[in-house]
């Protein structure tokens, strides 16, 4: 009986193998829909579409990026919280994601538990700019220039975690500023290029390209060391703001309950690219900070960040939009 049935038992095995691999190997079997959940012409669309272009020779199917804006990242990350968990639908994201539930009133999603973390793509420094035609040229001469003339510096932001820096910075340095929101950082930097807006807090990415235009200036970057992108501008607490280290950063999830395996196989996708040479000095360019993490480092830096804004807010440093 043993004899006749360890036949059929192989044969088994060989004819489930093919389908299992036929299975892993199966992805992308149709374009990938990277959701930014920002405008378009900000440093995260910047990024996630650098990263489409570095994927196309090395998968069958194209990664294809879609902005869904609106509700500060809820409207697009909502969009692939509710997606088929099949590897065909991911999201680009900045740290924030985590930080909303803290600062919008309600929120349709668990930012940590509806999501499947792939994994931590960059570093994302915030620079506060300022057009070369305004009446300050340092961030000591812009709290004073703002001290002088209360409530009417404005502070661009894109989102809860630079709305955040502007208004911590403000509160630091007893003055008003008002925290003036944005689509995205490429309009950020439009308004500050054409003198309509004083200030902003923004990626390295978003102020690159208009560095070497003479028209803007960096006054300070928000995290305890320098950036290598912008080296002679002094951090905020050179200037006298102790203990200011603020930073985000760039990830990308999927859907929820996405099997372990293929979040694996997309992880290592993206990876590869990250770990390229030639990408690698495209980042540069870009004016990008690579820091890339697996899966579980990106979630416990989820964790972390929920505890850190969770305790601010209880503080009081933020407040739910009304």
């Amino acid at each position: 009986m043993t004899l006749r049935r360890r036949p059929v038992l192989f044969a088994a095995a060989a004819l489930a193998m093919p389908r299992v691999v036929a299975a892993q190997s199966a992805w992308p079997s149709r374009p990938v829909r990277v959701i930014v959940p920002y405008a378009a012409s900000g440093g995260t669309d910047i990024l996630a579409r650098a990263l489409g272009e570095a994927l196309r020779p090395i998968l069958p199917q194209p990664f294809v990026v879609e902005n869904r804006a609106g509700g500060a990242g809820v409207v697009g990350s909502e969009a692939v919280a509710r997606a088929e968990p099949d590897g065909h639908t991911l999201l680009v994201v900045v740290s924030t994601h985590v930080m909303n539930r803290y600062h919008l009133p309600s929120m349709p999603y668990d930012a940590i538990r509806d999501f499947t973390p792939i994994a931590m793509l960059t570093r994302n420094t915030m620079v506060l700019v300022s057009g070369t035609n305004q009446p300050f040229d340092s961030l000591r001469a812009m709290i004073d220039h703002a001290k002088a003339n209360p409530g009417r510096v404005g502070t661009g932001s894109t989102e809860a975690l630079s709305s955040f820096v502007g208004q911590e910075l403000a509160r630091r340095a007893g003055v008003e500023m008002p925290d003036v929101a944005y689509r995205s950082g490429g309009q950020l930097m439009n308004d500050i290029v054409a003198g309509h807006l004083p200030t902003g807090w923004t990626s390295t990415v978003s102020a690159m390209p208009h560095i070497g235009t003479g028209r803007v200036r960096v006054l300070a970057v928000s995290t305890a060391t320098r950036t290598p992108y912008f080296p002679d501008a002094p951090t905020v607490q050179e200037q006298g703001i102790a203990e200011f280290d603020l930073s985000g950063w760039v990830a990308m999830l999927a859907p929820p309950r996405m099997d372990p395996a293929l979040a694996a196989t997309i992880a290592g996708t993206v990876q590869r690219v990250f770990d390229d040479p030639q990408f690698q000095q495209r980042l540069v360019a870009l004016g990008v900070e690579r820091d890339f993490r697996p899966a579980p480092a990106l979630l416990e830096a989820m964790q972390r960040d929920d505890r850190i804004w969770a305790a601010a807010a209880q503080a009081g440093h933020i407040r739910p939009q009304q």
